[in-house]
């Protein structure tokens, strides 16, 4: 995708989580791989992490596991100078590209029509979601930002950790340089570990949701949706599917009536 990011028009903005919400898999995994091939990883270390990426994709994130996400992450740059990670990005970013849920794609298109900016907020390396969300036309990537010292990663963080309530400083301190009101945001995730953000926004859905997100949607009439790996889309066929659909189109038409309405003056 290569048409230029949207920055909002007004007070709303989109926040979508990466890893099985706006991909299939882990990011952290394709990264992995790739740190892997270029010698910038152990096998050892590499194979610890396949195994975690394996079991995030059958059970996805929990709160109990944000020091352990944190700490793999962090660890998994430690000591790796800073232009050989992101020298990583002419081979990672295709790969992800690939993964990207056209359900998602079409939530982006219909955010951007509407005159919201997008974001991904992601726990990953910042060095690997700002590339991946201008790849895709979006305005900006949220990630976990690393001290670098000589031009290597110290393994200590230079921000919040973006996972958990991480995201939401993140995302509130965004918010307030960009003057964006949190509660005419929305927020996309397919995990438990994501509450706290999609209870900052608005407009909160769940995308392909864990058991406990799925509970806590059903139980506050948040839409739940799931998005295929290779088809169009699957709205659950209940209230909260019928106002994910709705949403959608509403968001479209209100940004296409505030634009002729930005036109007009």
């Amino acid at each position: 995708m290569s048409e230029s990011p949207i920055f909002s028009t007004g007070p709303s903005a989109a926040f979508f989580d990466l890893d099985r919400t706006l991909i299939s898999g882990s990011s952290a995994f394709v990264l992995g791989v790739a740190a892997w091939r270029a010698k910038l990883v152990p096998t050892r270390q590499f194979l610890r992490d396949a195994a975690d990426a394996v079991v995030f994709r059958l059970a996805g994130a929990s709160d109990d596991t944000s020091t352990g996400v944190r700490d793999r992450i962090l660890g998994a740059v430690t000591g790796v100078r800073a232009d050989d990670l992101v020298a990583l990005n002419t081979e990672i970013v295709p790969k992800l590209m690939e993964r990207v849920r056209p359900e998602a794609q079409r939530l982006l298109e219909l955010h951007r029509h509407a005159g919201r900016a997008t974001y991904i907020v992601s726990a990953s390396p910042v060095e690997l979601v700002e590339p991946l969300a201008k790849a895709l036309g979006m305005t900006a990537g949220i990630g976990t930002r690393s001290v670098i010292v000589d031009g290597v990663y110290s393994g200590e963080l230079a921000g919040p950790f973006c996972y958990g309530p991480g995201k939401v400083e993140a995302i509130t301190e965004l918010a307030r340089w960009e003057g964006l009101d949190l509660a005419q945001c929305w927020a996309y995730s397919d995990s438990a570990s994501d509450l706290p953000m999609l209870e900052a926004v608005g407009h909160p859905v769940a995308v392909n949701p864990d058991a406990k997100l799925e509970r806590v949607a059903r139980r506050l009439g948040w839409p739940v949706v799931v998005f295929s790996q290779r088809s169009k889309a699957v709205i659950r066929r209940t209230s909260q599917g019928v106002g994910a659909a709705s949403l959608a189109a509403g968001s479209f038409f209100a940004g296409v009536k505030y634009a002729a309405q930005r036109s007009a003056r």
